[in-house]
């Protein structure tokens, strides 16, 4: 079997020809890269995910981290990660140069963590949360805090964390109660308790920095009285040395999937002796902390879809390989068996499989572009980017962490008993994809948000931005004439979009707020199907003027794959809106109606 977990000519296609990363190169920003060094980087960070990540894959999931006298013990070879990744400059790569950087675009550096994700999740996690955590002290830290933490957790030496959720408050971040007590000169005495935290206690870093939230005493009662904090494991004292800051690992928790990264419980000033360094100004935490979190759900996206990269990849190769049966028309028991891969059935789930994955990656590298974008202009540009980002980004978290483990069943599916069986990694690549559609928001939240909140916002301003941006590729796609039916296709789904808003808008006008979010979470996946039939519409447009260029075979081979997933999308995906339109505007109160009584026996 082939190791292969990425496409190294889908990522080359996505990033030059569908999004134009050398586009960028005329902003001054970005203007030290050129596309050499963007090749040389996707090159390296391919050597690294080979060399380093995807060795200890397995071993990872078989050797999961320890709990052991109050202490966590994770595989050696996280801190050789952490290391070569601070060695190679891979976590502060996007950051500023002022801050040690190099300024790399969000579309490149996303697909380096694309291909890292699919190598190994659960150890491309912990320079990933360092990138954040150092993120966020950047931009809204002192320069003391900068100059304490930044640069040794840009060297993969002290590890970040993003710590918010507590026993009685998930989700619901109003109802945090771990207490900041000032002492003066932007010191804190935190005392409380936070679960679920990813890599807050490990041996193989020489610190933890915890970008922790919590309510400074008096302050306002819920999200407006949230503070955000740097809380580190070892404090520095007056001498410089480092010193136990009372946070007491009091649980590790043991998990289905994603088992390399240690998930612990932590409780803060037991002994009345844990300080907390506050970042930027009082009660403004919560709004700091969504930059790390919103980063992360495009993360999260980016992570599901390259999980399902790789299980794609070893499913195909199996698919090649494995012979079973005969065509339905042959009827001669003594001919040979077939590849698998001749089979409809199996080639349906590979294209599902695709289809996810790579019309999941095209959104992830539609946000990013964005994302780089809102960097650079100004005006009303940079406003349009801003907002087409920030509507996008719980579609972008929650589509491919939803359909990832659809997208990994059907691979699995097409291995029939060995899919099932550890003598495979895909049964793994199941068990590491279902974390998704919990962290970084559950599902049912984002839904929320893109209903509740992004669609509204602004009088609908970035609403109406997402079907400019969408209606200006149906206009593409019809220039080009096997594309037409799925220009229109496109432009039907959108319409149904638009006719759901106005009524759902329309219920919450009207004060029946129950109604208008019920099914929040069917709308998100409304907008979702549509979203990335916007992106393999995109992909189709490109892949059909290459191929009237194309004379290589491999290059047809290509195309044409792409315009066959194209087709697939719109023929067994895009359907699925009639059903969520019929659903959404059916707005009858169901599951408000249904109470907690009528569940029992």
């Amino acid at each position: 079997m082939g190791e292969k977990f990425v496409s190294e000519r889908n990522l080359k296609f996505m990033i030059y020809e569908v999004f134009d990363a050398t586009s960028l190169l005329q902003y001054p920003y970005y203007a030290d890269h050129s596309e050499e060094m963007f090749n040389i980087i996707l090159d390296a960070a391919m050597k690294m995910a080979k060399s380093t990540l995807k060795p200890c894959f397995v071993d990872m999931d078989k050797k999961p981290p320890e709990f052991v006298d109050g202490k966590i013990k994770v595989h050696p070879m996280v801190r050789t990660v952490l290391q070569q990744f601070g060695e190679g400059g891979w976590i502060s790569a996007a950051a500023s140069m002022e801050h040690g950087g190099q300024q790399l675009p969000q579309l490149i550096n996303m697909v380096t963590n694309f291909i890292f994700s699919a190598a190994n999740y659960s150890a491309s996690i912990f320079p990933s949360l360092c990138t954040g955590a150092a993120h966020l002290i950047t931009s809204f830290g002192s320069q003391k805090l900068i100059d304490t933490y930044v640069p040794k957790m840009y060297a993969g030496q002290w590890q970040g964390t993003m710590a918010l959720t507590e026993p009685q408050a998930g989700s619901s971040l109003a109802d945090i109660t771990t207490v900041a007590e000032p002492i003066g000169d932007g010191v804190y005495k935190i005392k409380g308790q936070k679960i679920f935290i990813s890599a807050s206690d490990h041996d193989s870093a020489d610190n933890i920095i915890n970008l922790l939230l919590a309510k400074i005493k008096g302050a306002p009662a819920g999200v407006r009285g949230i503070s955000l904090f740097v809380v580190p494991k070892k404090r520095l004292d007056e001498r410089g040395n480092l010193v136990d800051n009372d946070i007491s690992i009091t649980a590790m928790y043991h998990k289905m999937g994603y088992k390399g990264t240690p998930l612990n419980q932590l409780s803060l000033g037991e002994n009345d002796n844990c300080y907390g360094y506050l970042v930027g100004e009082p009660h403004n935490g919560l709004s700091y902390m969504f930059q790390m979190m919103n980063e992360f759900r495009i993360s999260i996206g980016a992570c599901a879809a390259a999980i399902a990269s790789a299980a794609y990849y070893e499913a195909l190769d199996y698919t090649k390989e494995r012979r079973q049966g005969r065509g339905l028309s042959n009827k001669d028991p003594h001919s040979p068996q077939v590849p698998i891969i001749d089979h409809a059935d199996i080639k349906r789930m590979l294209m599902f499989a695709r289809a996810i994955m790579e019309g999941s990656f095209s959104l992830l590298c539609q946000c990013a572009k964005y994302a780089d974008l809102g960097i650079v202009e100004n005006g009303e540009e940079k406003e349009r980017n801003e907002l087409l980002l920030g509507l996008l980004t719980p579609v972008a978290k929650t589509y491919p962490s939803e359909m990832a483990i659809q997208a990994i069943s059907a691979t699995l599916q097409c291995m029939g008993g060995y899919g099932y069986c550890d003598e495979f990694q895909m049964e793994q690549h199941y068990r590491d994809a279902r974390i998704h559609p919990i962290h970084e928001g559950t599902t049912g939240i984002h839904g929320i948000t893109l209903l509740g909140r992004n669609i509204t916002s602004g009088n609908g301003k970035a609403f109406q931005y997402y079907l400019e941006e969408v209606k200006k590729t149906i206009a593409s796609a019809r220039e080009i004439e096997a594309l037409k039916p799925y220009a229109g296709a496109l432009e039907n789904a959108l319409e149904k979009l638009q006719k759901v808003t106005s009524h759902l808008v329309d219920l919450n006008s009207q004060k029946k707020r129950e109604l208008f979010l019920a099914d929040a979470t069917l709308y998100l996946e409304l907008f979702g199907v549509i979203a990335v039939a916007w992106q393999w519409l995109l992909q189709a447009i490109v892949s059909s003027k290459a191929l009237q260029a194309s004379s290589s075979g491999t290059d047809i081979n290509f195309y044409t794959g792409k315009v066959f997933t194209c087709r697939y999308f719109f023929a067994y995906e895009l359907p699925k809106t009639e059903g969520f339109a019929i659903r959404l505007l059916n707005s009858d109160g169901l599951t408000v109606a249904m109470e907690e009584k009528y569940f029992d026996d």
